[in-house]
C-alpha cells in the first residue's frame, strides 16, 4: 500500500474536469485507489463520489493505492496530480 498527500493548489479545488480525469486514469488499474479528505472518502473510479466530497483550495488530500499494479498507479496518478 502506497500513500501520497497533496495541497489542492487549484481555485476551483476539485471539480468536474479535473475529477473526470483522475476516474480516467484511475479505471485503467487494478488496483484500489481511495481519496481522503475532511474525514470523507471516495472511490477514484467514481466520478460522484469524488464530486460529493466538496474539495476546496487549500484541502489536504490523501490517496491511498492497494492492489498488483500500485507503484504504476502511484507514479502515473501523482505524476498527473502534481502537473496540474
Amino acid at each position: 500500500m502506497r500513500k501520497f498527500e497533496y495541497v489542492i493548489k487549484n481555485d476551483a479545488g476539485i471539480h468536474a474536469r479535473p475529477a473526470g480525469e483522475l476516474v480516467k486514469t484511475s479505471s485503467t488499474f487494478k488496483s484500489k485507489i481511495t481519496l481522503q479528505c475532511n474525514g470523507k472518502e471516495a472511490d477514484c473510479k467514481k466520478l460522484f463520489s469524488i464530486l460529493k466530497m466538496g474539495i476546496k483550495k487549500g484541502d489536504l488530500i490523501t490517496l491511498i493505492f492497494d492492489g498488483e499494479d500500485e507503484e504504476e498507479a502511484f507514479t502515473t496518478i501523482t505524476a498527473q496530480i502534481g502537473a496540474q
